[in-house]
């Protein structure tokens, strides 16, 4: 597909621009803006295995390390509250978040007591998903998000998941037993790994249909240089020329006949019922894994978190031990800062709106001081050109079937580019932390 080739290449040649870390001597994050809405994002890296297509910051679990990161973590957070932030949500992804399911427990509790939280997201996987665990995320948790990837047996010996979370029949009994106890329940699926036939995807599929989630989000398979060499030697070289094609037989399975069983909430999130988007939370929002489609701006907490504030993207440094030290000393753990130009930051709004679907023209036009077509102009005609854009008036910019696919290979372009911050971050370790991350 000529317009994906041609807007890939454009978007990793802008990554190389503008996901370039520069180093920080910041100690803390800027404090908020009036009026701006914000949403928190804690990291847990630990996880009990390493999976050899994730470019996330994890290290192997040890509980000594864990309980002291909990601890800092809460520490961070009442940081960001001394810095007069508040917010309504709270994500929690990793690694594996409820690797300490007590430790994680009372970091909800926390955020609750220190926020004005109603709305929490957290991510889990497989082996988590017991009775145990559930009841005391019940209450705690409106949207669990557990990682699948795949229920094909092949797939799940390739990334080495097989051994840890059990067959793709006994993962999907393990799911289907959660369905009820939750607003909102995501599996995380992963489409186009070399060896996926049609007919795994289809079988796979089948699964997600069978599973009672009422959310699954699609991600095409996407890695940074730092996990090429573990992907390759596990799962075999990615071909993304039949990437479309299979996107293309899970927006049909999905969406697809006169009584489709879910709905889009983002180009690769899907929600199951009427209409699109389906589930939604009390305020009529959808609850997704792409937190940043519906909060542009996000202070991140724990060791390799990334926050989007006010132009700047900031990580937080990868070294657990460099973490520790900092929130012992009573600062934040920043390691590197990226600035966006006005020109990116419409770029970015461009992406992430139209990635959840729609564009808000006026709120646009309120921020940026100009219109859509002024301010990006070679990303709107390039969209306008392809056939991208099913609908346009004076308020809103929605997304053809085209456009979906478009965005989802911009995103996954995207994605691999901040992949490459979190490289450049790792960079840094010591050659001991690098060990623990990638052998």
């Amino acid at each position: 597909m000529l317009s994906e080739r041609l807007q890939s290449g454009m978007v990793r040649f802008l990554n190389s621009r503008y996901l370039s870390l520069a180093r920080t001597d910041q100690t803390f994050l800027p404090g908020p803006r009036p009026n701006q809405q914000y949403m928190l994002y804690a990291h847990i890296p630990f996880c009990e295995r390493l999976c050899p297509y994730c470019s996330f910051n994890r290290y192997l679990f040890q509980a000594d390390q864990a309980t002291s990161y909990f601890a800092d973590l809460r520490q961070e957070m009442r940081m960001l509250a001394e810095l007069g932030y508040d917010f309504e949500s709270l994500y929690i992804g990793g690694g594996t978040p409820t690797v300490m399911p007590d430790e994680l427990f009372a970091t909800i509790d926390e955020a609750r007591r220190l926020f004005s939280i109603n709305e929490v997201s957290c991510e889990t996987n497989p082996n988590h998903l017991t009775d145990e665990i559930l009841d005391g995320l019940a209450g705690r948790v409106q949207r669990l998000s557990c990682g699948v990837q795949s229920f094909d047996d092949g797939l799940l010996r390739q990334m080495e998941r097989y051994e840890k979370y059990g067959s793709g029949l006994e993962i999907l009994q393990r799911v289907q037993a959660v369905h009820d106890r939750f607003t909102s329940f995501n599996i995380d699926m992963i489409f186009n790994f070399p060896s996926q036939s049609e007919e795994i995807l289809i079988n796979d599929l089948a699964g997600v249909l069978e599973s009672q989630a009422n959310q699954v989000t699609f991600y095409p398979l996407m890695a940074s240089p730092a996990v090429a060499a573990s992907l390759a030697r596990t799962v075999g070289r990615v071909d993304y020329a039949r990437e479309k094609h299979y996107y293309e037989i899970i927006c049909e399975a999905l969406t697809g006949g006169a009584n489709p069983a879910f709905g889009f909430s983002s180009a690769w999130t899907f929600n199951r019922g009427e209409g699109s988007p389906a589930s939604t939370t009390s305020a009529n929002t959808p609850i997704i894994d792409e937190y940043i489609v519906n909060y542009e701006e996000y202070p991140a907490i724990g060791s390799g978190g990334l926050s989007y504030l006010d132009g700047s993207l900031y990580v937080n440094t990868f070294s657990l031990r460099e973490y520790h030290a900092a929130i012992s000393a009573g600062q934040m753990s920043l390691s590197g800062r990226t600035i966006f130009s006005p020109k990116d930051r419409m770029r970015y709004r461009f992406m992430m709106q139209l990635f959840g679907l729609s564009l808000d023209k006026l709120q646009w036009q309120q921020d940026f001081g100009c219109s859509v077509a002024r301010g990006v102009p070679s990303e709107y005609l390039f969209f306008k050109a392809v056939g991208a854009i099913e609908y346009e008036d004076k308020t809103v910019i929605k997304l053809s079937a085209k456009g979906q696919y478009l965005m989802v290979a911009l995103m996954r372009e995207f994605f691999i580019g901040v992949n490459g911050v979190r490289d450049q971050a790792r960079a840094a370790l010591s050659s001991a932390e690098c060990d623990l991350l990638f052998g």
